[in-house]
């Protein structure tokens, strides 16, 4: 426990360190601990450390967990990975946010199953902004010189947030591994831009978040603006 208690407050002093190189505050960024495949032991030290917010990747994970602590009240669930509609009504019932929203029909089919359900669950829109084939979301590679790609975003985004039950928050994306600092930064820095003039071409949308960073760069995404950071290897150490 106290180890882990020590390896958050390092991460919080990153995020405080970095904030602060930036101009910004770090009560502003969420943490996200990313607790995919690591025990209910280990959510709970880290609920006892402090943490609030913990993602999963796969929806019987998510289900599983949830259910077994229920009993933490103010604990919420970002659900950060690829979703296959045969998998995502656990993701409509037990995830408090949802980072991951590559196509229209995923958000139309998880639009329905919240209506019957009643309830609501904030996204984030995927975007690729590095041009990687393993990479997911809508293509944005060369959003600043294509209007094709710039009228196709700004067109899905208009479908998704018209959805009932599914409020948008922002964007989210993935900067390259093992890249050089600049190749990271500017991906980051590139999305950052890209909800500024999505914004400006959307005002009611008001979805200015910006879902970016982890273990290894997630310094390098607060001072391009990141509002949530999913950190995982830095809290719960490497796969076991």
């Amino acid at each position: 426990m106290e180890n882990k208690k020590q390896l958050i407050e390092t991460v919080h002093h990153r995020i405080q360190r970095a904030a602060a190189c930036a101009g910004r505050s770090a009560e502003d960024i969420t943490l996200i601990a990313v607790s995919k495949m690591k025990s209910v032991n280990d959510i709970i030290a880290a609920y006892e450390a402090g943490v609030r917010h913990f993602g999963e990747n796969r929806a019987e994970e998510l289900e599983q967990k949830s259910a077994a602590l229920n009993d933490l009240k103010d604990l919420q669930w970002h659900f950060i990975g690829h979703l296959q509609s045969r998998q995502s009504m656990p993701i409509a019932k037990f995830a408090h946010c949802f980072h991951a929203i590559d196509r229209l029909k995923i958000a139309n089919h998880l639009s329905r199953q919240l209506q019957e359900l009643g309830h609501t669950l904030p996204v984030f829109i995927e975007v690729n902004v590095s041009g990687e084939q393993s990479k997911g979301g809508f293509d944005c590679a060369d959003w600043e010189n294509s209007h094709d790609q710039r009228g196709a975003f700004l067109d899905a985004v208009k479908t998704i947030a018209a959805l009932p039950n599914l409020p948008v928050r922002g964007l989210m994306t993935m900067a390259p591994f093992n890249a050089p600092e600049a190749d990271i930064r500017s991906v980051f820095r590139r999305l950052r831009q890209l909800s500024e003039w999505l914004n400006t071409e959307l005002p009611e949308l008001d979805a200015r978040a910006l879902s970016m960073g982890m273990s290894g760069d997630f310094e390098i995404a607060i001072e391009e603006g990141a509002t949530h950071v999913r950190v995982g290897s830095a809290i719960f150490g490497g796969r076991r």
